[in-house]
């Protein structure tokens, strides 16, 4: 019972710290709408991979929206895009900053350097081995209607916010901290994890391949408490999303699909080097 009742405490403060995150990109995002689109339509293609890499370290789902948005409409490139995805860990991003700010911050800032070189990198391996992309995405466009104060209230924070994120950001965070705190109690996970660092990196990293906040938790989790090594963390972040992916399903599978296996190797080299210098 001491457990279930730390676990809601804990839950509640992070679920509260998060939602007051979440409005502050939202708000950000709302205020700055149509500005990136200008910027690319003025800019050399190496923007592209900046402001790309920038929309994935933005904590939250906003970013990758956006991102994927900018792509159907042929704004940025399939490897702009790869390395925004490379960069974002979803509404993980806002429980991370909550749990571990001083690791977070500095994940956020390797993510956005790497996500710019992933991105290159990933146009010049798609343009070597011609690699199709966006073969069958379908265009559609966005009418965002009215911005007023009651919309911005009822649409965004109500609806989007509190609706759709925040109860399932408090289950996603209350069962993660749940597993651990029982798992601490019943199996001895120090030395699980300390036994087999390399198979829980390689799990972590195929974990991410799922398209949904919520399963990259339990590694936070566990590093949190000292379980996991940087490593693993830094694997599963890169090749999770959260759910910024789901909108690029509903655009073109085969495109979603190559995103993914880039950053699945992509997290598993730049992780593979991390264990291997022990961190």
């Amino acid at each position: 019972m001491e457990i279930l009742v730390n676990v809601l405490k804990e839950s509640i403060k992070v679920s509260l710290l998060v939602l007051i995150m979440m409005i502050a990109v939202d708000f950000i995002n709302v205020k700055t709408k149509g500005k990136l689109e200008l910027l690319l339509k003025n800019g050399r293609k190496w923007k592209q991979y900046i402001i790309a890499s920038l929309l994935g370290t933005a904590p939250g789902c906003l970013g990758s929206f956006a991102g994927v948005s900018l792509y159907i409409h042929g704004m940025i490139s399939f490897g702009a895009l790869t390395g925004l995805m490379f960069a974002t860990a979803g509404d993980e991003q806002f429980i991370m900053l909550a749990m571990i700010p001083d690791t977070t911050l500095i994940m956020f800032g390797i993510l956005f350097v790497l996500g710019i070189i992933v991105g290159f990198l990933t146009d010049k391996i798609v343009k070597r081995f011609k690699i199709k992309t966006c073969a069958d995405c379908e265009i559609k466009q966005y009418h965002p209607g009215s911005e007023g104060y009651k919309h911005y209230i009822k649409d965004h924070i109500w609806k989007h916010i509190v609706k759709k994120h925040l109860l399932k950001t408090f289950l996603w965070t209350f069962g993660a901290l749940l597993i651990v705190e029982y798992g601490m109690t019943m199996v001895d996970l120090k030395s699980l994890t300390s036994e087999y660092p390399f198979l829980i990196l390689i799990l972590g990293a195929l974990i991410g391949l799922i398209p949904e906040s919520g399963p990259h938790l339990i590694f936070v989790m566990l590093f949190a408490k000292g379980l996991i090594p940087f490593s693993v963390l830094f694997t599963s972040s890169i090749v999770q999303d959260g759910h910024g992916m789901l909108p690029m399903l509903s655009y073109s599978v085969k495109d979603s699909i190559k995103i993914k296996l880039f950053n699945l190797s992509f997290g598993l080299i730049f992780g593979l080097i991390l264990f291997v210098f022990g961190f």
